[in-house]
């Protein structure tokens, strides 16, 4: 069956089948109908390798990731995803999780096999070699998380959200407020729990509080990180326990809830907590949260790929695009006890 018949018995071009079939370029609503009904009655299906040795394209994108098992990946992972199939794209998914050869493996090999046509780098900061290894190839590069030189980017500000979130718990009037950051594995790429740290000071020097080492445990941004260095920080003497904890993660929140429920707290009245993602769990544990909108991020990643990949839209790359975030207050956070 060929492409040419599906096109006479739809009465359209032979182009404009094979814009309706692949979800490249204009078709009209009507049209579209017609030549997949057309399709279907013939038993016509689109040849991917046809295609590609037509256009030079595999019409797949690679998505590369640190981890698979936080929610914050996988719910970027699910954006881009869900956004790439509707524009009749494959994904490749490489997993960077492991001893650190994978890294080299991926960009030395992988993608360099002309298997991908685009890349979408998620939390990774990568290096000039690996940025012009792709470029080299013309393979449109974009990143998530944070600035990558030459590279169009989407990131938020990881210090203005520690900021609004400690800012939160010092309007409830909290004094001792702790943080649970990310620990030195976490802080490779973009430096996230170190900024995230910053703006945890920057609100508690502004507001005259203490910002001592002591209110600070480090964990690997999971629920169990979470619980074990929150136990550190609830476990100290009354007088110096924090009030309030601000974690750098929901899951490491999480963590927070159930440690202080352990040690037989009451969250909010005993300790108020407050997370960042707004995590699908989060309204379940009643959590206080800074949303940052994985799933959005993910498909806008795509968007300004497409705009690389689809002839006539504009290539240049532009400058890199801050990402929104709010507030969203639940039932973890409250003034302090008398």
């Amino acid at each position: 069956m060929s492409i040419a018949e599906v096109a006479r018995l739809a009465g359209v071009s032979t182009a404009t089948v094979s814009r309706a079939l692949s979800g490249r370029g204009h078709v009209s609503a009507a049209a579209r109908e017609r030549v997949v009904a057309a399709a279907r009655e013939l038993g016509y299906v689109v040849s991917q390798a046809a295609s590609s040795l037509a256009s030079g394209r595999t019409r797949n994108v690679g998505i590369v990731l640190p981890f698979l098992n936080r929610w914050y990946f996988t719910t970027v992972l699910e954006g881009a995803q869900q956004r790439l199939m509707r524009s009749g794209y494959d994904v490749t998914l490489y997993n960077l999780a492991g001893d650190g050869d994978e890294r080299r493996t991926v960009f030395e090999h992988f993608l360099l096999r002309q298997r991908v046509d685009a890349v979408i780098a998620v939390s990774l900061e990568l290096t000039e070699p690996e940025v012009t290894r792709l470029h080299t190839l013309g393979k449109p590069l974009v990143g998530v998380g944070g600035p990558i030189p030459g590279v169009r980017t989407l990131a938020i500000d990881d210090v203005a959200v520690a900021r609004l979130a400690t800012e939160h718990l010092i309007g409830l009037d909290h004094r001792r407020i702790g943080l649970i950051g990310g620990d030195r594995a976490s802080d490779a790429d973009f430096h996230l729990p170190t900024k995230r740290r910053q703006g945890w000071e920057s609100a508690l020097h502004e507001a005259g509080l203490d910002a001592s080492p002591r209110l600070i445990a480090n964990a690997d941004f999971t629920v169990q990180g979470g619980y074990r260095a929150a136990k550190q920080l609830l476990g100290a003497p009354l007088r110096d326990r924090p009030t309030a904890i601000f974690a750098a993660s929901d899951e490491m929140a999480f963590g927070a809830m159930l440690a202080a429920r352990d040690l037989g707290l009451s969250v909010p009245h005993d300790v108020s907590i407050v997370g960042v993602d707004d995590h699908d769990q989060s309204e379940f544990f009643g959590l206080t949260t800074i949303a940052q909108f994985p799933r959005e991020q993910g498909a806008l990643a795509v968007d300004i790929l497409m705009a690389q990949l689809e002839p006539g839209e504009d290539e240049a790359v532009a400058s890199d695009l801050p990402l929104p975030f709010e507030l969203r207050v639940r039932d973890s956070t409250a003034r302090p006890r008398d």
